[in-house]
């Protein structure tokens, strides 16, 4: 492996945590194989929200433990899910009569782990509810639910589901307040360059110079087609135009606008794209209130960017301003 600092190939999930877990240790803690909880749990009369997923898009998923979003993130080796066996372990760790609600990002192996995992946990007395994602558009505007993947649209779940939670919400107002974020959040990529696994350098996914594909996967999984790369501004506007048609958000709608960095596309790329998004969407009559430019699951050193838009109603709205203290996103509101 020369373009990466590693070292031992096969132990860079586990040293990765150990060295998130070191770093910010008075958030976060290991408690197990692979599982990261909060370094001050949760009172057990509040539902606890676990999530899982596969390493290497950092900082997802465990940057978001912590007070005011997630419990608890059980994590798999690179890009493959955890196993049902690890998510059953962190299961009973968070078991509580208040329940346990456990957000699944819509792709195969987690959603198999965590059917698996839920099984165990029926039959162990554990109360858990499963909240599926699947804000990824790329399928086609009229694609079912089940053929999206989740994409970025989990984090701000995470935030209105932990403030929820911590406001006292039981496991059923906790699930219909995720479940109506779902419907009203869409996202949609765009690489370019190449992407390679950590693990064995072997290339994920690779375009050619001057080409960009719109409709990336989480792991650099091709989507809507290849085409020639073209200025911010026109990418920007033609992501725009598909998420609104998806969403279909009115004049006065109040909006969620996040662009999501994958890995090597600069901050300065992604402000130029975050200007054209806002001033389509105000041209359009509607108000971006909550927003941002940050890199909060990537895809290694893939080039490109995750467009989100969510129309907010006002207890969403009212959920972003809780307070929020984890590694990779902090809210100072009350």
């Amino acid at each position: 492996m020369k373009t990466k600092f590693i070292n031992d190939p096969m132990e860079v999930t586990q040293e990765c945590l150990e060295g998130l877990t070191l770093a910010y240790s008075d958030q976060i803690r290991l408690a197990g194989e692979n599982i990261v909880v909060r370094a001050q749990a949760k009172p057990e009369d509040k539902v606890a929200i676990v999530t899982l997923g596969g390493s290497g898009h950092e900082p997802a998923l465990s940057g978001f433990v912590g007070q005011g979003m997630l419990d608890c993130s059980v994590v798999g080796d690179v890009f493959a899910a955890p196993g049902a066996q690890r998510l059953f372990q962190a299961l009973q760790l968070m078991k509580r009569e208040a329940g346990i609600l456990l957000v699944v990002l819509n792709h195969a192996g987690d959603v198999m782990s965590a059917n698996m995992a839920c099984q165990l946990a029926e039959r162990a007395g554990i109360k858990v509810k499963q909240l599926l994602t699947h804000d990824d558009i790329s399928a086609g505007l009229d694609a079912p639910d089940e053929d999206r993947r989740g994409l970025a649209g989990c984090v701000p779940l995470y935030k209105i589901l932990g403030a929820a939670s911590e406001e006292g919400k039981s496991l059923d107002e906790l699930f219909e307040i995720g479940e109506r974020f779902t419907k009203n959040v869409a996202t949609l990529a765009v690489a370019m360059g190449k992407c390679t696994h950590p693990q064995n350098n072997a290339t994920i996914s690779e375009l050619p110079e001057g080409i960009m594909e719109i409709g990336m996967g989480q792991h650099g999984e091709g989507g809507g087609g290849q085409s020639p790369l073209v200025s911010a501004d026109e990418t920007a506007a033609q992501m725009v135009d598909l998420l609104c048609r998806k969403l279909q958000p009115k004049a006065g709608d109040k909006l969620m606008l996040i662009i999501n960095g994958v890995g090597a596309s600069t901050l300065m790329e992604l402000s130029i794209v975050f200007r054209k998004a806002y001033k389509e969407l105000e041209a359009r009559g509607m108000q971006v209130v909550e927003s941002r430019i940050q890199e909060i699951l990537t895809v290694q050193e893939q080039s490109g960017f995750q467009m989100l838009i969510a129309i907010l109603d006002d207890d969403h709205i009212g959920y972003f301003k809780k307070m929020a203290n984890t590694p990779y996103w902090t809210t100072i509101g009350g």
